[in-house]
C-alpha cells in the first residue's frame, strides 16, 4: 500500500492535541496538493486522503479512459492500452482511480514536505495558543511551577503550555517552589521571535478584582460592582464598591461575616492590607473614605487644580500618611485627587508627623519601644524634646539618643 504513516513520520503531528482535527487534516492536504503541483503542475485531479485517527495518507490520481492515440491531456487522461496494464477490466469512458506511491516524489521533496508540515502545524499550534489566552486576558488562572529563575518563574498549564509570570508582575513576599500551584492573572499575550509569550500577573489590580469576584457572589451576579482598584502590592490595596440594590451593604458583603470573606484575599495576596470603602460621587466624602483608617478633621478642595489639603489630629497624621507613605499615595491614586496632608494642633496648622514605627528598618525595635513607653509614638513628638530630657526620661545613651534625633530629622530635611 503506497502510503505513508503520518504519525511515524511527522513528530510535530502527534504534539498538536490542541488543533482541532479538520484544520490538522486541511493543513496535511495543503502540503501535499503542494508538492503534486511541483511535480505534476496541477493537483486538479488528484484526492489526498488523510486518516487524522491513525496518521495514514493516500493520494489517489484521477484519469479518464480514452482510445490509444486520442490522449490530449495526460494528467486528466490516460490511453486504453495503459490503463489495462493496470487493470484489465477497464474499458474506453470508465474513469481510473489509481494510488499514487510517495516514494514516487523523491527523497528530497519528501523531506521538503516534512519540513514544511512540521513548520505549519507549529505556526497552527502558536495562533491556536494566541487566541485561547487572548480570549482569557483577565481570567485567573491555575498553573503549576516548572522552573524559578532570578527574573521569572516558568509554569505549565493544564495542558502543559508554558506561561511567564515575571518578578515585576510577582508580590515582593511571593516565593515559589517547584511543582506547586499558584494563581495568578493573564495579564498580556506578547510575541517574542514570533513565538506566543503569556504573562500572568499577581500584583494586578485585575487579580484582586477577580479575587472579589470569586469570594463574593453579590459582585459575580452585579448586584455589587467595583468602581476602582488601587494597589501597592503586598503592602496595601484600596477597593471602591458601590451597590445596585439599596438592601445590600457593599463594604459588608465584601468583608463578610467577621472578615471570612476578605481573610481569604489577604491571604492569598501575602497578608496585603485591604481598605474597602463605599463609593461616592462626592468628592469631598470620597477622600475623607480613602484616607481610611485615619480621621479628617477638616478639608480644602480645589477642583480646579485637583488639590487637597487634609487636616487632621495629630495622632491621626501617621494614619493617614501610612508606613512609607502608601496610605495617602493609595488615596490619591484612588480619587485622583492631590492630597496635602496636615497636621491640625487646636486650630493651628502644623506639618504632617510620622509614627515611630516607620523608622524600623533604621532604629531598633527596643529603642522605638523605649520612647513611646515615654509617650513618644512620633518623630516630631521625640524632636519636640531636648536630648538631655529624653536621656533622663528614658534608659537610652546619649549616643543612641542622638543617632534617633539624626534619622528623625533627617527624613523631615527630605520633604
Amino acid at each position: 500500500m503506497a502510503s505513508i504513516n503520518l504519525i511515524e513520520a511527522f513528530q510535530e503531528f502527534k504534539d498538536a492535541e490542541n488543533v482541532d482535527r479538520p484544520t490538522m487534516m486541511k493543513v496535511v492536504e495543503d502540503v501535499f496538493k503542494t508538492l503534486l503541483r511541483k511535480k505534476y503542475t496541477s493537483d486538479e485531479n488528484f484526492d489526498v486522503i488523510v486518516n487524522a485517527e491513525k496518521g495514514d495518507l493516500e493520494i489517489i490520481r484521477r484519469r479518464m479512459i480514452v482510445e490509444d492515440g486520442e490522449v490530449l491531456d495526460p494528467l486528466s487522461e490516460i490511453a486504453y492500452s495503459d490503463a489495462v496494464k493496470i487493470e484489465p477490466d477497464f474499458e474506453v469512458g470508465e474513469e481510473l482511480y489509481e494510488e499514487v506511491n510517495i516514494m514516487d516524489f523523491g527523497r528530497r521533496a519528501i523531506l521538503a514536505a516534512k519540513q514544511t508540515l512540521a513548520s505549519r502545524i507549529s505556526d497552527l499550534k502558536k495562533n491556536v495558543l494566541v487566541k485561547k489566552y487572548s480570549d482569557r486576558i483577565g481570567e485567573i488562572i491555575n498553573a503549576e511551577v516548572y522552573q524559578v529563575w532570578k527574573k521569572e518563574v516558568l509554569l505549565l498549564d493544564e495542558e502543559g503550555n508554558e506561561l511567564i509570570l515575571p518578578k515585576s508582575e510577582q508580590i515582593p513576599s511571593d516565593f515559589f517552589k517547584k511543582g506547586e500551584s499558584i494563581r495568578a492573572v493573564v495579564e498580556r499575550v506578547d510575541l517574542k521571535n514570533n513565538n506566543p509569550v503569556i504573562i500572568l500577573s499577581r500584583t494586578s489590580s485585575k487579580f484582586l478584582s477577580k479575587l472579589l469576584e470569586i469570594e463574593v457572589p453579590e459582585i459575580f451576579d452585579g448586584l455589587i460592582v467595583v468602581r476602582k482598584i488601587v494597589r501597592d502590592p503586598g503592602e496595601r490595596a484600596k477597593v471602591a464598591v458601590e451597590s445596585f440594590d439599596d438592601r445590600i451593604d457593599p463594604v459588608g458583603a465584601c468583608v463578610g461575616m467577621k472578615g471570612s470573606r476578605i481573610h481569604g484575599i489577604v491571604r492569598e495576596l501575602k497578608n496585603e492590607n485591604i481598605d474597602v470603602i463605599n463609593w461616592t460621587n462626592n468628592i469631598n466624602l470620597l477622600i475623607q473614605r480613602s484616607l481610611t483608617p485615619a480621621r479628617i478633621t477638616s478639608m480644602d478642595i480645589d477642583q480646579d487644580t485637583k488639590h487637597a489639603s487634609v487636616y487632621l489630629k495629630p495622632d491621626q497624621v501617621s494614619l493617614a500618611i501610612g508606613r512609607r507613605g502608601v496610605n495617602i499615595k493609595l488615596a490619591c491614586e484612588l480619587t485622583g485627587f492631590e492630597i496635602d496632608v496636615y497636621r491640625d494642633n487646636e486650630g493651628e496648622v502644623e506639618e504632617f508627623d510620622i509614627d515611630l514605627e516607620e523608622f524600623s528598618d533604621e532604629i531598633e525595635p527596643w529603642v522605638i519601644d523605649e520612647l513611646k513607653r515615654i509617650g513618644c509614638d512620633t518623630a516630631r513628638s521625640v524632636l519636640d524634646l531636648t536630648a538631655e530630657e529624653l536621656e533622663r526620661r528614658t534608659d537610652l545613651e546619649k549616643e543612641t539618643i542622638n543617632e534617633v534625633r539624626k534619622v528623625l530629622s533627617d527624613e523631615f530635611e527630605k520633604e
